[in-house]
């Protein structure tokens, strides 16, 4: 694959769509990064993190006792159905799916406590994941490829641009996949390609073992298209969402079914362009993530349904999710999902 080239100054509006920062290369953005140690608590929402007993972004004990010194570490993977199972994503803090063009969906992969040996597919770039990353401080966002407006607007942010192929002897083909659905890694071999990402993120959620009120549910349906017939389903025994397509369940390369201890629906305003995304002529899809945005969410954990709202100010503030009377609600310790769903699509649950 082509490198990337160096960046150029952005202009209207796709800089107003990134939230842009100065234009500048990665080596000029490693350098103004702060180097200061903070100190770690998970009991509020946006509490600064540092090296302490809990993961920031699980609430749960810390590999060792300790935090990794490592920023976290977003990997784009695909989920068209001919990509099918992936791999990796249970090593996964935070696990964001995204609608992109086609009425199909990706994965947003956050890792930073734990890591995986193999993660993928590995696909390209979307403006939209400008958004959803900003509340990770400085993470590293791994991908193959994307339109040029959009590696645009990544390198004029927060976030460090990692193109995996400038990288190829970390990219693994794993035998019996098809371009371009053979391209993997590894969370351990990137975190060393760049050894200034040692900034851990600060939490993004708050976490309690108390159960909130909430109404009892069963499961959880988000028919994103007929590529994505997302379907969540509790299981009290483990005390965890178990992910299905239907009635099917979605399984990884391993075997292992895709699960979470928490599962927060965010309704989004989608819109799309200015850009092509494909030579088929699809779309760019937008969504405003962080500028003064708000809208419906309802958060799934320990078997009950609390809904509430959410806002976000800025791109460096975490997304707050509040009950509707304006508490926050807290999460599960464990990894979370985060289903970015179009106002359009109606989601339903069973009780």
């Amino acid at each position: 694959m082509t490198p990337l080239r160096a960046v150029v100054a952005l202009v209207g509006a796709g800089c107003l769509l990134a939230g842009c920062a100065s234009a500048g290369t990665d080596a000029a953005k490693n350098a103004k990064r702060p180097s200061h140690h903070v100190t770690r608590t998970t009991t509020k929402p946006h509490a600064v993190v540092a090296t302490g007993p809990d993961c920031p972004l699980t609430g749960t004990p810390a590999p060792h006792g300790a935090v990794p010194r490592r920023s976290a570490l977003a990997v784009k993977v695909d989920n068209y159905p001919t990509a099918r199972p992936q791999t990796g994503l249970t090593a996964a803090d935070i696990v964001f799916e995204e609608p992109v063009e086609g009425g199909i969906t990706r994965y947003v992969a956050v890792f930073q406590c734990r890591g995986a040996s193999t993660v993928g597919d590995v696909r390209s770039a979307r403006n939209i994941d400008i958004g959803i990353l900003g509340e990770f401080g400085h993470p590293l966002l791994v991908h193959v490829g994307g339109i040029q407006p959009v590696i645009d607007n990544i390198l004029s942010s927060p976030i460090e641009d990692f193109e995996l192929g400038d990288y190829t002897t970390i990219i693994q083909n794993r035998p019996g996949r098809v371009a371009p659905y053979d391209t993997y890694t590894s969370t351990t071999a990137v975190w060393r390609m760049r050894s200034t990402a040692d900034q851990p993120p600060k939490p993004v959620f708050s976490y309690t073992e108390a159960v909130p009120a909430g109404t009892p549910v069963k499961s959880i349906s988000i028919p994103f298209s007929s590529y994505s017939p997302v379907v969540w389903k509790y299981d009290p025994t483990t005390r965890k969402f178990l992910r299905f397509y239907n009635t099917k369940a979605d399984r990884l390369s391993n075997g292992v079914q895709n699960s979470a201890s928490n599962v927060i629906v965010q309704y989004v305003d989608v819109y799309y362009g200015p850009w092509l995304e494909n030579t088929e002529g699809g779309l760019e899809v937008q969504a405003n993530l962080y500028t003064h945005a708000s809208g419906n969410a309802i958060v799934f954990r320990d078997g009950v349904e609390i809904t509430g709202k959410w806002s976000r100010t800025t791109l460096a503030q975490p997304t707050s999710f509040t009950t509707t009377s304006g508490q926050t609600i807290t999460m599960q310790p464990g990894n979370t999902w985060v289903e970015l769903v179009p106002t359009t699509v109606g989601v339903t649950t069973t009780r």
